[in-house]
């Protein structure tokens, strides 16, 4: 894999804790294991154990690590760093679509991919379900020569760049270092480089490029490029498939036209007004940054964390941003901005431009691929146990499905007598406190419509007994904020419950806390209960939104 240009020497003003801190999180998120120690991290590194200690306790408290007794593992905040990437160059939105609407209408997957270094990144996919599924996750990365994208963007390589490509081919040739693809079985270099080089040849005569099983066995793709309003070469579109569906011959026939037709669209969407810059929602800088160095005191990196603000700051705006916007953006001096700017350019992750600095794809490989495959569960999981542990009662994440919640997480408390209840578990939403606050955030017609399906035979002994009821239930749910059952779907059942959002605001699922109500009384239930409930969906609804923006999140 390429690997950052220290060796080109270290600028005499690099922020040494922000060259740390993104080395342990590129660790992180190369190796397969999940779980880090960080006596691991240091032998790894080459960093002294006090150091992994400092840079681990920052990452925790910025919320791109989280700890599990001894491990550390990457968190969903290290997602921002990805997404400001992904903002800043506006090729997810403005190109995904044309990809969904090209891969329904050829029934096949496509991706949207870059080039970055000697490597293809993988920027938007648009799969097909199917039993042998074909799918790459957003900010792989794969060797140029391993795959249709590569062939193009390497048309256009100069000398410099294709001595980079024997140099990393020389080191790695068996492709250990790219973890997206199986090792390139043994083969003499001087046949892979000339089987690639002919590829390009091609590539540059045809247009196109073709995959012929270049990553693995029985995997087939045909890309063209996609142009900017300059003529040049932006990115690459692919539309995969196999060997049981096609042959490359009879792919590159069905695919090519609608795939011409989807370059062309996509082309149009880059060139038109706003398409290839434009103001964002602008981040937020790390504003309780100098409070926590003065809680944690030297256990706290702040320029760990004002060079994470800048990189983070790309996300405000598509192109190059100056070193004054970063400044006003991140709240920084324009000083300490500009430091943190030569570190990320010696480390790959910034080129300067004429009219600014620009964030590069590289910025993806520090946890972005990991993290977009989360689903809903995995994200919930560890919040549901540090509220487990805090109120010492059973909590769950539940989703709408048809006239139903089903559980998707649930962590259980460890008293004696508890809710026993599984993931996978079925329940009438009208009668849960999730289902709830589920049906309060429908439009109005589908909510009447859902409850009108509900006869009085199909109501639970203890639940309200006429459809007014359950309006006015729902509606009072919708306008307090939170759903709550008292002994409606069993006796003795309390629940509480909230909304879990996404990053668009919209009521994606519902978190609560269920009890037995011999416990406490209502009102002191509720008041111990539902602040640490609302604190708990709002941290999921904040991962949720990280790890989505740009990728979906499935509810498992």
């Amino acid at each position: 894999m390429p690997q950052p240009t220290e060796a080109q020497g270290a600028p005499d003003e690099l922020v040494g804790p922000l060259e740390r801190g993104l080395a342990v999180l590129r660790v992180m998120a190369a190796g397969p294991e999940l779980r880090h120690r960080p006596g691991d991290l240091a032998r790894t590194t080459g960093l002294a154990r006090s150091t992994i200690d400092r840079v681990a306790t920052t990452l925790v408290r910025l919320g791109a690590l989280r700890t599990e007794g001894r491990d550390l593992l990457l968190a969903p905040g290290a997602a921002e760093l990805g997404n400001a990437y992904l903002a800043s160059c506006g090729l997810p939105g403005l190109l995904g679509p044309h990809a969904v609407a090209l891969a329904d209408a050829l029934d096949e997957s496509v991706s949207v991919a870059v080039p970055d270094g000697d490597g293809v990144r993988f920027l938007a996919q648009a799969t097909r379900r199917r039993a042998m599924a074909i799918s790459f996750r957003t900010g792989d990365l794969l060797p140029a020569e391993r795959c249709a994208p590569g062939a193009l963007f390497a048309a256009r390589w100069d000398e410099t760049e294709l001595e980079d490509w024997r140099a990393r081919r020389a080191k790695d040739p068996l492709d250990t270092g790219f973890p997206s693809v199986p090792p390139r079985p043994p083969a003499p270099a001087g046949e892979v480089e000339s089987e690639f080089l002919a590829r390009v040849r091609e590539a540059r005569e045809t247009g196109l490029a073709v995959d012929d099983q270049l990553i693995e066995p029985g995997l087939l793709a045909v890309a063209l490029p996609v142009r900017g309003p300059d003529g040049a070469v932006v990115c690459a579109v692919s539309v995969v498939s196999h060997t049981s569906r096609h042959s490359a011959r009879s792919l590159t026939a069905q695919a090519l036209p609608p795939l011409r037709k989807a370059v062309a669209a996509m082309e149009a969407a880059l060139a038109a007004p706003g398409g290839a810059s434009g103001a964002l929602p602008e981040t937020a800088a790390t504003a309780a940054a100098p409070a926590l160095k003065e809680e944690l005191g030297s256990g706290f990196l702040q320029s760990l964390a004002r060079g994470l603000d800048v990189l983070r700051a790309f996300g405000s705006a598509r192109g190059p941003l100056r070193l004054a916007e970063l400044a006003r953006l991140t709240g920084l001096p324009r000083a300490t901005a500009r430091r943190s700017l030569i570190t990320l350019r010696h480390l790959g992750y910034v080129r300067e431009e004429p009219d600014g600095f620009l964030v590069l794809p590289r910025v993806l490989e520090l946890g972005y691929a990991r993290l977009s495959r989360l689903s809903l569960p995995e994200i919930a999981t560890p919040h549901l146990v540090a509220l487990v542990l805090r109120v010492h009662e059973s909590a769950s994440v539940a989703v709408l499905d048809g006239d139903d919640i089903r559980y998707v997480a649930r962590v259980a408390s460890t008293r004696i007598m508890h809710i026993d209840i599984t993931v996978g578990t079925r329940l009438p939403a009208y009668a849960t406190s999730m289902g709830r606050v589920l049906l309060g955030a429908l439009p109005e017609a589908e909510r009447a419509a859902r409850l009108g399906r509900i006869t009085p035979e199909a109501l639970t002994p203890r639940t309200v007994t006429t459809r007014e009821g359950l309006d006015e239930a729902v509606t009072a749910t919708a306008a307090r904020g939170y759903g709550w059952v008292e002994q409606e779907l069993e006796e003795g059942l309390r629940s509480l419950a909230v909304a879990v959002t996404d990053g668009a605001g919209r009521v994606v699922a519902a978190v609560n806390v269920a009890l037995h109500a011999g416990r406490a009384t209502p009102e002191e239930s509720l008041a111990a209960l539902l602040p640490p409930l609302r604190e708990t969906a709002a941290l999921i609804s904040a991962d949720l939104a990280a790890v989505g923006r740009f990728s979906p999140v499935t509810t498992g």
